[in-house]
């Protein structure tokens, strides 16, 4: 290779790491801006009771948002009342009952009748923590997938579709907390799919609403200690439905199925979950508050790194991966159950 060659190759590689490096900046100066006078902005925020919802709600609160809490029950209400100023509102919310959606379109309705800068709604952030049956699908009914999807999927579908019209007077914003189940699915029941419904929903209704300058996000977030990922609320639900099987169906598993599944379900909560649900919270206030908030975020790092990748890796390779994670039905003829239990 002549001198000049070799030099036209140097300049090509140099050009081509300045402009990714060029790149790389602009993204970083793009990402930090912010938006100015969030002081008094409405925010609606679904299922505060506990978890997620519930200290998102306090912190937007601190942060001066005008914030509009949905509660499920009572006791979830008055306890978030009681650990937040009185700029905070909240409202009884059913994501499964029409009406129960349409009085708290009202109610936000209400609250937001501002004028000027403060007309509309300027966040809607939708999230649901349904403890949901989690577990082979021949265990499950038709009714298990219909209640999980009522609430996780159709209801935050509705409010959504009524709130728009606020949205879009305020140019505002959506966040759609979804669990890494929409990246991978891997578990029977309703929850998978439903995740997996609000990332096709966020994306149509990112693509649409960019012309009226409302700005949809999907915050993609692993396993935190918070709700449907509690081990004893799993286990319970597993044992209730282990109850109802037919004989045949539970011969066809087996006993022993069905206590290393459970210790399968306990080991990959206490291996993945994480105890800093501040980075779900930081993830949803920058899509928030964000000049030019992020199309996905990827809070925890099992969303990150292990389903993420998983999700792109060759279906041969996550399989393979859960075989050695969890047990095998009796009637499969492999007896060895899974051999990253105990670990």
């Amino acid at each position: 290779m002549s001198p000049q060659n070799v030099s036209l190759s140097d300049s090509l590689h140099v050009a081509i790491l300045a402009s990714i490096l060029c790149l790389v900046i602009y993204w970083l100066i793009r990402d930090s801006q912010r938006v100015r006078n969030l002081s008094g902005k409405h925010v609606f925020i679904t299922s505060c009771d506990t978890g997620l919802g519930n200290s998102l709600a306090i912190w937007l609160d601190k942060r001066g948002f005008c914030v509009i809490a949905a509660c499920a029950t009572e006791k979830g209400r008055i306890e978030l009342q009681s650990c937040s100023s009185r700029s905070l509102k909240t409202v009884n919310l059913n994501l499964a009952d029409s009406n129960s959606i349409a009085r708290a379109v009202v109610f936000v309705t209400k609250e937001t009748a501002g004028k000027g800068k403060w007309q509309g709604l300027f966040g809607l952030v939708s999230n649901t923590e349904e403890t949901a049956p989690i577990a082979p699908t021949d265990w499950l009914r038709i009714e298990d997938f219909r209640s999980v999807l009522d609430v996780s999927l159709l209801g935050l579908i509705e409010i959504t579709l009524k709130l728009l019209p606020l949205l879009k007077k305020a140019e505002g914003r959506v966040v759609n907390l979804i669990n890494t189940k929409g990246l991978m699915a891997f578990v029977g029941g309703g929850y998978t799919l439903s995740k997996w419904g609000m990332e096709a929903f966020s994306d149509t209704l990112r693509i649409e609403m960019q012309h009226f300058g409302v700005k949809v996000s999907i915050v993609e977030h692993g396993f935190f200690k918070a709700g449907v990922v509690n081990s004893d609320v799993i286990a319970k639900y597993l044992l209730r439905l282990w109850n109802r099987l037919t004989p045949e169906i539970r011969d066809s598993y087996g006993e022993k199925y069905f206590v290393e599944y459970i210790k399968a379900q306990r080991s990959s909560v206490k291996r993945l979950c994480d105890s800093d649900i501040s980075k779900v919270i930081k993830c949803m206030e920058h899509a928030l508050i964000a000049k030019y908030p992020r199309t996905r975020y990827g809070a925890g790092w099992d969303a990150k790194f292990f389903w993420l990748f998983l999700s792109y890796a060759p279906s041969c390779l996550s399989d393979m991966l859960l075989r050695m994670m969890f047990p095998a039905p009796a009637a499969s003829g492999r007896s060895v159950p899974g051999v990253l239990i105990n670990i």
